[in-house]
């Protein structure tokens, strides 16, 4: 596209008739840069390595021109597979982007399934028997498909990753090359991302063909329209800080993000406790609580949604009005990520984050990615803080942390597909046998039985606790 030709309204893009009344239905008519930039090569059939930051349209980017090529040549989708596949790091990813394809192809006729763990297999399987046209995925659960040979990826015909730089954070390199093993050389390949590390760099030169490269903006940039500042603030006085900013009426639909299950949990219970309606969601949540807390945090009946980072991306929720970040992310890119939530579709927001003093390094390592000095604050030592503290009561006791929480994304652990995890089991078994040295055929045969006997009612894979070692999800 010529950089003297600047496509400003969807009408210019070429897309078909039904896509262009569905998006002026949804509101849309001008395309953001991504979109602008990305839609006319993918109808043109070219492999896309696009760069923007969260928030700026990359759904569609790709939605909107698989969903004119499926319908510009139909046929019928292949038997337990599927015509387009997209690979998503997340549930919650996932689902919004089938409602998105759902949205924009509505005029179209054209079907979508989505898969990923957490839920019953039966409803997938059954999707999945007549074929779909559009399959959107977390790489875990489409793997056990694949090996119960439930599905078929031999029929796609483009290939989507999406957020692909989060994919390798939650451990999905090795997946992701594996589902690939099962595409045809004949496709169309997709990679859209925040950020590209070098991983993710070198994976994509391995799958894209003559690429056409979009970038928006350069990575780890913040949005222009969020205000950010960071608040000095002992730890022990974070929640009666944050208790203070939700005084502001203006803080009406906020997202607080920490870096743990249990630390999500105690925040939401420690705003209750000061009267604001809050809830947590996070991997250790079930798929209806976390379905049940957005819901009434899109519908405004609870001020604050609290988080792990597994909602720092892909969560399109209108009118965030701002963001608070009670602990700063251990990543830095994550730090753009979170903030992203606020400030979408052409609206302002605020981005808040606290720093206590064991926090100061992570605070140099997101200035220093982000290209930017956040203008600061310093509440450390204020009076009206530790009176505040000293008066709000505790929160229900939760349990303790397990060691290295926050350091390794947990969340993933519920979406890598089962091989993986029966081989880190069997590989922990095989090491604790041998810890344990030599000891009589009898005495093993009996402490296995009643090994068998004590873990008859375990579900799923076995995770020592008392571990210091992060949790890898490929050890």
């Amino acid at each position: 596209m010529s950089e003297r030709h600047v496509l400003t309204q969807f009408t210019d893009l070429g897309l078909a008739k039904p896509l262009l009344k569905a998006l002026a239905e949804e509101g849309y008519t001008q395309p953001t840069p991504i979109q602008a930039k990305a839609i006319p090569g993918v109808m043109a059939g070219r492999d896309i390595l696009g760069i923007a930051q969260t928030g700026t349209g990359k759904t569609a980017a790709f939605a909107l021109p698989i969903l004119h090529r499926l319908a510009a040549d139909r046929r019928p989708a292949p038997r337990r597979g599927c015509r387009a596949l997209v690979l998503s790091p997340t549930r919650e990813l996932a689902t919004q982007i089938a409602e998105s394809f759902r949205a924009y192809g509505r005029h179209l006729g054209l079907t979508v399934a989505v898969v990923f763990g957490g839920v019953k297999y039966g409803p997938q399987v059954r999707a999945l028997a007549a074929g779909v046209d559009v399959l959107v995925a977390a790489p875990g659960r489409l793997i056990d498909h694949l090996q119960e040979k439930v599905a078929n990826l031999s029929g796609v015909e483009i290939f989507v990753l999406d957020e692909a730089d989060q994919m390798l954070d939650l451990g999905f390199l090795q997946p992701i090359k594996r589902i690939v093993s099962h595409l045809p050389k004949d496709r169309q390949n997709l990679f859209f991302s925040a950020t590209m590390p070098g991983e993710i760099g070198k994976l994509a030169g391995d799958l894209l063909h003559n690429p056409l490269e979009v970038s928006v903006a350069p990575q780890a940039t913040t949005a222009e329209r969020v205000k950010q500042q960071v608040l000095f603030v002992e730890q022990v006085r974070k929640r009666a800080l944050l208790a203070e900013l939700f005084d502001d009426p203006n803080f009406k639909r906020v997202l607080v993000f920490t870096r743990t299950k249990r630390g999500a949990d105690r925040v939401a219970k420690s705003l209750g406790v000061v009267g604001v309606e809050a809830a947590s969601i996070h991997g250790d949540k079930s798929q209806g609580q976390r379905e049940r807390a957005l819901a009434a945090f899109k519908a405004g009946e609870i001020r604050a949604l609290v988080a792990t980072d597994i909602a720092a991306r892909g969560i399109d929720i209108d009118a965030v009005s701002h963001v608070v970040q009670f602990e700063l992310p251990n990543v830095p890119e994550a730090y753009v990520h979170r903030i992203g939530r606020t400030a979408r579709a052409g609206a302002s927001g605020t981005a808040v984050a606290f720093c206590s003093d064991d926090e100061r390094n992570l605070l140099k390592d997101i200035q220093k990615v982000t290209r930017q000095t956040i203008p600061s604050f310093d509440r450390r030592n204020d009076r009206a803080l530790g009176a505040a503290t000293a008066a709000i009561p505790e929160p229900a006791a939760a349990k303790p942390e397990r060691p290295g929480a926050g350091r390794h994304p947990h969340d993933a652990h519920r979406e890598l597909p089962n091989a993986l995890r029966n081989t880190r089991n069997r590989r922990r078994k095989a090491k604790g046998q041998g810890q344990q040295g030599q000891k009589s055929a009898n005495t093993g045969g009996s402490q296995k039985r009643a090994d068998n006997a004590a873990g008859a009612s375990f579900k799923g894979p076995k995770r020592s606790i008392a571990s210091t070692k992060p949790w890898s999800p490929l050890d």
